[in-house]
Order: C-alpha cells, then sequence, then structure tokens
C-alpha cells in the first residue's frame, strides 16, 4: 500500500484579523515551514485568490520565495496560480528567479480562476478568459526558452532562464474536461480539482493527440480536505471550530453547485463535524486510519480560517512528531 502524504497548506483566509494578527499569521508559517522541512513532510501548498474580504492571500510568489528560504528539501507548489492576472513577461522573470532561489523546488498548478470579482479587480476579460490564458501559458513557454519571441508586436527576450530545464514543473488545473484538454493541448501536467478519472481520460487523450506522451495526472484521494490533530479533539471543536467553520462557508459561497475538491455545506460546527470533510482526530486515531488506506492524504491546515497559534502548532506537531514517525516506524522507515 503506499505510503501516506503528508502535506501543509496556506490560504491565510482570516475573517476580522487586524493587521498584527495578520501579520503574525505570515510570520508563524514561516516558522512551520522551517519545522515541515525538519520533521519529514511532504510538501508545501500555496493558494491564491484576490478581493477577498477575510485576506485570502492574493501573492503566493513572495510567499513561496520566503518558505524556500528558510527550508532545504521540502517541495513547494501554487495551487493555482492565477496567470491571467500577470503580465506574463514579468511573471517569466519573477518565476525563474524563483526557481533559482529554491533550487526547482516550487511548482505551479496554473488556474483560470472562476471569480468575477477578480477578473473585475485587474479589468480583464471574462467572456475570453480561456483564450487569454492560453496565450498567456504560450508566452511563459516561450519567454524560458531565452530566445527572442513576439510579443504584442514587439522583439522581446526574457532572462535568465530558469534553473530547471526546460522551465519549472507546470501542471495546469481545473474540473472540466475542457480544462483536461487544455492541459494537454499545452503540453503541462494535470491536476484536477476532484477524482473524475473521466477528467484523467480526456488528458491523456489531447495529449496523445497532440502528438505528445501523457504528463503526471494528481488525482485527489478519497478522504478529508482537511485534517487536524488534538489530544482532545472534543476541546478543539468547541474552541476553535469557528474558525474551520468560516473556512468552508467561504468556499461554498464561492464554489456554488460548481465540482470542488473542498465541499462542505455545514451551516454549524456539530454538521461539519459530521460531515467529515474537515476532521479533528487524537493522533493514534489519524494513525490508523492512515494504516487502513481511508486516510491517503492528510493536508495540514495550520491558518485555517485565523486559526490562533497554539492550537494551529499543537496540530501540526502532532502529526509532526506523533503521527509521522508512528507510520515510518510500522513501514520500516
Amino acid at each position: 500500500m503506499p505510503r501516506t502524504q503528508f502535506v501543509v497548506r496556506y490560504d491565510f483566509r482570516a475573517p476580522g484579523a487586524s493587521p498584527a494578527q495578520r501579520q503574525e499569521l505570515y510570520g508563524r508559517s514561516l516558522e512551520q515551514a522551517a519545522y515541515a522541512d525538519e520533521a519529514g513532510f511532504d510538501a508545501l501548498m500555496l493558494s491564491e485568490h484576490h478581493a477577498s474580504d477575510d485576506g485570502y492571500l492574493p501573492s503566493p510568489v513572495p510567499v513561496a520565495a520566503a518558505m524556500a528560504a528558510v527550508t532545504e528539501r521540502l517541495p513547494i507548489t501554487i495551487s493555482a496560480l492565477l496567470v491571467n492576472f500577470y503580465d506574463p513577461l514579468r511573471l517569466a522573470e519573477e518565476l525563474a528567479v524563483l526557481d533559482h532561489l529554491s533550487k526547482g523546488r516550487v511548482s505551479h498548478t496554473i488556474g483560470l480562476g472562476y471569480r468575477r470579482e477578480e477578473y473585475a479587480l485587474f479589468d480583464r476579460p471574462w467572456s475570453t478568459r480561456g483564450a487569454d490564458l492560453e496565450a498567456r501559458i504560450q508566452t511563459l513557454l516561450a519567454a524560458w526558452t531565452g530566445e527572442e519571441l513576439t510579443y504584442e508586436g514587439r522583439r522581446v527576450r526574457v532572462l535568465p532562464t530558469p534553473y530547471s530545464q526546460p522551465h519549472p514543473v507546470l501542471f495546469y488545473g481545473g474540473g472540466t474536461v475542457a480544462a483536461a484538454r487544455r492541459a494537454g493541448r499545452l503540453g503541462l501536467h494535470f491536476q484536477p480539482q476532484h477524482g473524475d478519472p473521466v477528467l484523467k481520460d480526456a488528458y491523456e487523450q489531447a495529449c496523445r493527440e497532440a502528438g505528445r506522451a501523457p504528463g503526471f495526472t494528481l488525482l485527489a484521494p478519497p478522504g478529508p480536505a482537511n485534517v487536524f490533530c488534538s489530544e482532545d479533539p472534543a476541546v478543539f471543536w468547541e474552541r476553535h471550530g469557528h474558525h474551520l467553520l468560516a473556512d468552508a462557508t467561504a468556499y461554498q459561497e464561492w464554489h456554488g453547485d460548481a465540482a470542488s475538491y473542498v465541499v462542505d455545506t455545514s451551516r454549524t460546527v456539530e454538521e461539519m463535524q459530521a460531515a467529515g470533510v474537515y476532521v479533528v482526530l487524537e493522533p493514534d486515531d489519524l494513525v490508523e486510519r492512515c494504516r487502513s488506506g481511508e486516510i491517503a492524504l492528510v493536508t495540514a491546515h495550520p491558518a485555517c480560517g485565523g486559526l490562533p497559534a497554539e492550537p494551529s502548532w499543537e496540530s501540526l506537531r502532532l502529526i509532526g512528531d506523533r503521527v509521522m514517525p508512528a507510520l515510518a516506524s510500522r513501514d520500516g522507515r
């Protein structure tokens, strides 16, 4: 049986946080990134959204650079990078520099974006967003060759070229057949928002039609979307469940009926506990669920909904200090 993967995710969504509280979340995330690197977690994940009242992370690239600076081996992924809101030449430069700073440890899942508010913020057209994104991706790929290219009628050249060759690892994300086909057509790997095998088939078919072998498809495994660990889950839910509920409610308001990996329509903390999309487990319970295969991916979310420092650190350290060593010992690692 494949071993459980352990990921630490940040989006910095914290409704009602003061500037000082928000700074503490960012500062804490760097300390926790260094801890996750040392403890043996498998990846750090950053997300991007804009025009969000709760402070959702709008600038993942500098955060990825900061995390790369305090880690040595841990892969970092930006998922998703909303490329339509960037100048592609400037983005090519920034990602190339980040690739050097991290020695190729930062990968990117490119996303189209699904909120009209974000397109309005940057004065980007909604109706042509798919074609616009494809054009920007093609510009990125051409820019990273280091050769001259024509962009908006000008001959330009972007340097330096990336550390990774031919470019940083790129996935395309989305929950539709159109997204799967776009990933295959552009020669990117594919990370669908949910585990429907139809999407993988559509991606692989598009790759073959484009004359290339299919890349990687990262299908989300079954199990909870967010995992927290506590010596007393009932107390955790009582004291901090409202942070998890705020996170789930905000995502539901954005997604509506659209397919997504995080789907929790709960309106109360009690409903959340029963739904099982966000789970709070004792260390031994989490170990057993991982060993049984019930949980194949543990996504820790230490700043979920502005979660305070004490329960945030408790959850992360219980996973890193108790759960992961217990699983490694049984597996002989």
